[in-house]
């Protein structure tokens, strides 16, 4: 179901569903969905029968990871799609010998996020227009 993205149609497919969440499902402008950071990100492609369902975006920051950009088509949500998605990211992360993780959770995804070990740092703070909290886990 998940997969590093490793061809031009594997970006394109990751951008189709971050398109369909964040641009047209939050509203979130193009130039603060696409950013600088795209070309120098690892990204994570799900589908089912190669029909894209979710992305994430890897940032790797010296001895920490970044995790972006996750989402799930809306259609596919609460089939644990997502639980999944964070896992293998999680996975890719370790299997480059980083064990702590960063990640900007919507608010109302904060439990979600806890779920797989973030703890919620600092206060809420908003971004493209909505309100994050900064999460951290580390297993060092």
């Amino acid at each position: 179901m998940f997969r590093l993205a490793a061809t031009y149609s594997d970006l394109i497919k990751v951008f189709i569903v971050r398109g369909i969440v964040f641009m047209e499902e939050q509203a979130v402008p193009y130039g603060e969905e696409i950013d600088e950071y795209e070309l120098s990100s690892v990204h994570v492609l799900g589908e089912i029968d190669e029909e894209p369902v979710a992305a994430g975006r890897i940032r790797f920051l010296q001895d920490t990871a970044k995790l972006e950009r996750l989402a799930i088509r809306p259609q596919y949500r609460k089939k644990g799609y997502g639980h999944q998605l964070v896992d293998y990211m999680m996975d890719v992360v370790r299997k480059n010998g980083i064990y702590k993780f960063r990640i900007h959770a919507q608010t109302h995804l904060a439990d979600f996020y806890g779920e797989h070990g973030f703890s919620i740092q600092g206060d809420r703070f908003e971004e493209a227009g909505i309100l994050h909290f900064r999460m951290v886990r580390s297993e060092m």
